[in-house]
């Protein structure tokens, strides 16, 4: 849904592509890649990253950098997607700030909540717009689930559940320095894989009120956080309601979201309609479109959702308005995880906001 339109003059036309440069070539850069080249009002010119190798294999014929800061010396370059590590968005989104560019950054927003709000006023400051990957809102099940709650469809909203119970290996901690640590990473389950259905189970619900959590390392070795959590919730509204995530299973099941009011469910896996059950409120007619699952596999992940928010930032910077996923709307699922984090540190109810 859109927000609130900003008061920035357009920096582009309607007709003009949006010039982007990557930062950080890392796993998930190849998605933003594939987004940006498949979406029409996008231009891929610039890739930057320390490895010279690894950003000219993404760059595929793109103007390539070890330093991201000429990149950002660019002033062809309209906006930056930033890929690096999650523990180092905040001086990343700084300076692209600084340099007049609009960001787009990969979840989640920062591994603090002080990071994360150093970015999003250095983007006001700058007045650039910040945009942060959420892309499972943008399916057409979840837009579908969406609207169904904020019109009303199932009365009073009772219970709100996600359960992301996914499976990452040993290999997959192993593969990198900063993958599993309180620095980089920020979390574990919670913070890397579950934060898409934390974002969507508040984005549903409204806000939490107060939550009370667990948190441990059950399976995992070499790594400093969590492989499996669960945490209750209270909703402001007065509904309650469940979080739980772990990478530690097996194999990983499609990552699951219910939302129960008095007059219905609909259940949601992998962004996609499991139950609809309304009453008087029959299934809509929806596209078929199928972002895969990253329950056993990160990778197996595809562009779709990273397109449409591409393409959302792109008519963000021409029509003068906020990106869909803000940088405050993105704030507000690293506020759940952090409180989380802090309950279970304490063994104590937390309320929010903190």
């Amino acid at each position: 849904m859109p927000n609130k339109i900003a008061s920035k003059p357009m920096t582009t036309s309607p007709s003009e592509t949006v010039v982007f440069g990557i930062i950080g070539a890392g796993s998930v850069s190849s998605l933003h890649a594939a987004a940006i080249r498949n979406c029409p009002e996008a231009h891929l010119a610039a890739v930057a990253d320390v490895c010279e190798e690894r950003a000219r294999k993404l760059a595929d014929g793109a103007e390539v950098y070890t330093d991201y800061r000429r990149l950002l010396e660019r002033r062809d370059i309209d906006a930056v997607c930033v890929c690096v590590p999650s523990g180092m968005h905040m001086p990343v989104c700084i300076d692209a700030a600084n340099a007049g560019k609009h960001v787009l950054v990969e979840k989640p927003l920062e591994v603090t909540l002080e990071k994360a709000d150093a970015i999003i006023n250095a983007c006001d400051k700058a007045s650039v717009k910040l945009g942060v990957i959420f892309q499972v809102r943008f399916l057409p099940g979840v837009q579908a689930a969406k609207e169904a709650v904020s019109t009303g469809q199932l009365g009073k909203l009772v219970m709100g559940d996600a359960y992301v119970k996914w499976h990452r290996s040993q290999d997959y901690y192993d593969s990198s320095d900063w993958r599993g640590t309180w620095e980089m990473d920020g979390g574990g389950a919670l913070m890397n894989q579950a934060i898409h259905h934390v974002d969507l189970l508040q984005w549903m619900m409204g806000p939490v009120d107060s939550i009370f959590g667990y948190t441990d390392t059950l399976v995992r070795e070499r790594i400093e956080v969590e492989d499996t959590a669960a945490a209750c919730l209270r909703f402001v509204n007065g509904a309650v309601g469940t979080i739980e995530a772990c990478t530690s299973a097996k194999n990983g099941v499609p990552a699951r979201l219910e939302i129960r009011g008095e007059l219905g469910t609909i259940v949601l896996e992998d962004g996609k309609i499991a139950l609809w059950d309304i009453e008087g409120v029959p299934l809509p007619e929806l596209d078929l479109v199928d972002l895969g699952s990253g329950a056993s596999d990160p990778k197996a992940i595809t562009s779709v959702g990273h397109q449409a928010q591409i393409q959302d930032l792109a008519r963000a910077i021409k029509e003068n308005r906020q990106p869909v996923v803000d940088g405050r709307e993105a704030r507000k699922a690293v506020e759940i995880v952090t409180a989380i984090y802090r309950s279970a540190r304490t063994g104590a109810p937390v309320k929010l906001p903190l």
